[in-house]
């Protein structure tokens, strides 16, 4: 808030506002999503594999994403109408908390992603050994040391948020992580293609080749849909920190509650794409929503 009210003073550019009422519909749209894909796999004992766990966590990091930008405007508007004090101990507290679940939101889903993408490549190369490698049992490990680094570390950088010795890593993290993703797709998709030809004269292989690269394609449309969805935001955050001061950063700086959005879009656009993808989830939708009735 402070930053949009300063970036008026410095640039011509006008502040983009959304309508408090769009994100609080897109919030609880995502909520629901990813809740649907939660309940989903929960039902479905079919659905209890190592690379769906994944996709949990990815849609619980989603659904913090959303909670986070609805308690946010929740805070806002109760600042507004008087009931909360903009630098008490308590709104303190509180803001703290929230900037720890955005902060959870992002490196949950970063990481979750990261799993996604090395579970795919033991998928695809590693097939016949790939029930001994990725058990159940090692899949939840993997999650529970993950989403204990990432709880972790959004406190830490929740409280020394204001240290450029905190933000720099913090910002750093995000562009590595997405590069060391990419490399592993690249790799992936170029050890593919010359596997490609040794397995055209086993049809059975061929079609297991198949599913595992409509996985691992899945997976690269998740990865671009987040790159879209949080790379601007982590932009402002960069350019809030380190050039505040400038005009053009100012006028970037006034699309904040759009780079908002989008986050909270990103919640909404995964169930879609899973939904799509896996025809498993899509039989369980309809089960679902046919037993409901």
């Amino acid at each position: 808030e402070n930053i949009s009210d300063f970036s008026l003073n410095v640039t011509d550019c006008t502040q983009v506002v959304v309508p408090e009422e769009v994100f609080f519909t897109v919030a609880a749209a995502g909520i629901l999503e990813n809740l649907l894909i939660l309940i989903a796999v929960v039902r479905n004992k079919n659905l209890h594999l190592p690379m769906y766990f994944f996709i949990c966590s990815l849609a619980i990091s989603d659904m913090l994403g959303s909670l986070y930008k609805t308690l946010e405007n929740i805070f806002i508007i109760l600042c507004k109408m008087g009931y909360l004090t903009r630098h008490g101990d308590f709104e303190k507290k509180l803001d703290d908390a929230m900037d720890s679940m955005f902060i959870l939101s992002l490196l949950g889903s970063i990481f979750s992603l990261l799993a996604i993408a090395a579970d795919r490549y033991i998928t695809i190369f590693y097939a016949l050994r790939y029930h001994n490698i990725m058990t159940l049992r090692r899949a939840l490990v993997i999650l529970a040391i993950i989403w204990a680094f990432c709880a972790g570390s959004s406190i830490a950088i929740a409280l020394f948020s204001y240290e450029a010795a905190t933000v720099i890593p913090f910002t750093i993290l995000f562009p590595l992580m997405m590069f060391f993703i990419l490399c592993l797709y690249v790799h992936m998709f170029l050890l593919a293609r010359s596997h490609a030809k040794k397995i055209a004269s086993l049809p059975s292989s061929t079609v297991h080749h198949r599913t595992n690269m409509k996985g691992a394609i899945t997976l690269t449309i998740f990865l671009g849909v987040f790159l879209c969805c949080w790379a601007p935001f982590v932009l402002h955050i960069l350019l809030a920190r380190f050039c505040p001061h400038n005009p053009y950063c100012a006028c970037y700086m006034s699309i904040f509650h759009v780079n908002g959005t989008l986050i909270m879009c990103n919640a909404i656009i995964n169930p879609m794409i899973f939904a799509f993808r896996s025809p498993e989830l899509r039989s369980t939708f309809k089960k679902m929503f046919y037993h409901s009735r």
